[in-house]
């Protein structure tokens, strides 16, 4: 590792002595609805944001992989020989968890300088790391002409952070990175990676999404995530079935009857919350945009009391801005801190974020950040 520490951010070439290939954008996700159901092979409705990780990118053919990133200030460099699971730490551990999951997947594929910016909020629930990880794969896609598909490319970045850097998350995030279209949320079965554009015209139901990060960090890797999903996995072999998403609802009540009682919950949430998004399809595909509101705080509602995955800030800023005249809101990606989304009217939407502010610093907490979340664009080359 060379650390560098300039005033001012260098350019690719000043980096690394020549210009770069080309650039790659891949965007951070809000997730509408379906939390903790793509490891359940579930149903999920992510949208992508504006907020992108963009990655300008060059081939090497000496076997060197060297990253730098513009928030941390820092450029590594490794060998591509000496990529192995667990053996890049921090944030570098996710590009280059990409590369070693090509050239794993038996891609023939060399080292590149790469130059890394972003704009996703870090640590506030909104997939940085995927991002990252997608923006690296287009990038790698694109340079040495592997001609992979979107969804390839977004299983390979998964493979990435579940054996490489291991944390064993769904598709839903690297799906929503590479996947998502403008205006539409993407109706995503895990199970099959089938998915349907769902148009999500906000502005013309007189709506905004808001984000309302409350700046507690939350990290999934520290072994609560694990923990979940590992109990997801035991109750579904205890029913006896492939996932939980292979149970219907109206077979919950007996099949939670014979279960241990900390597996209950769980199920509860998981079997639930793919009805959730269902419904929240049906209410897109009508064009009845408010009826979201109250899916979304039910949701919140079972992330909270079910799946115990939520917080004291991510609940105040629920009921504030409840209360303040959202729609709904729920508290939005895998938990544990993170970010709350609010559905509100557009007139409404300063409002609303003022009253959750204010409620935040009645009680002592970090003021919370805030921007509006529109349906983006998916990975792409930009330059």
């Amino acid at each position: 590792m060379n650390p560098v520490n300039p005033v001012n951010a260098p350019t690719f070439a000043e980096l690394y002595g020549r210009p770069a290939e080309g650039e790659w954008a891949a965007p951070g996700r809000v997730n509408l609805i379906g939390e903790h159901t793509d490891y359940n092979l579930g149903f999920v409705l992510p949208i992508a944001l504006p907020q992108t990780v963009r990655a300008q990118a060059a081939r090497r053919d000496d076997g060197l992989l060297r990253i730098w990133s513009a928030q941390g200030r820092e450029l590594v460099e490794l060998r591509l020989a000496d990529l192995a699971p667990g053996a890049v730490p921090g944030w570098a551990g996710y590009p280059a968890g990409v590369v070693w999951a090509l050239r794993d997947a038996g891609h023939q594929v060399g080292g590149a300088d790469i130059r890394l910016d972003s704009d996703v909020p870090g640590g506030a629930g909104l997939s940085s790391s995927a991002a990252l990880e997608c923006a690296v794969a287009a990038a790698y896609d694109g340079l040495y002409g592997l001609g992979r598909s979107a969804p390839e490319l977004a299983q390979l970045a998964q493979r990435a952070e579940n054996a490489f850097v291991g944390v064993p998350c769904g598709i839903m995030d690297q799906m929503a990175s590479m996947c998502c279209r403008p205006g539409a949320a993407l109706f995503l079965d895990t199970r099959d990676l089938s998915a349907r554009q769902v148009p999500v015209d906000l502005a013309g139901a007189g709506l905004a999404l808001l984000v309302l990060d409350t700046r507690v960090k939350h990290d999934l890797g520290d072994g609560a995530y694990a923990a979940l999903r590992a109990g997801c996995e035991r109750a579904a072999d205890l029913l006896g079935l492939p996932a939980l998403r292979s149970l219907e609802p109206a077979a919950l009540a007996d099949a939670l009857t014979g279960l241990p009682e900390e597996l209950r919950p769980l199920v509860r949430h998981v079997v639930t919350e793919n009805a959730r998004v269902e419904a929240a399809v049906a209410h897109l595909d009508a064009g009845d945009l408010p009826a979201l509101g109250p899916v979304l705080t039910a949701g919140h509602a079972s992330l909270r009391d079910d799946f115990r995955v939520s917080c004291p800030e991510t609940d105040l800023a629920v009921e504030a801005a409840v209360a303040a005249g959202a729609h709904g809101a729920r508290m939005t990606g895998g938990g544990f801190g993170g970010s709350v989304i609010a559905l509100v009217d557009t007139d409404r939407a300063d409002h609303v974020a003022a009253e959750v502010t204010a409620a935040f610093r009645t009680a002592g907490y970090a003021e919370p950040r805030t921007l509006t979340a529109t349906p983006a664009e998916g990975a792409r080359r930009v330059r």
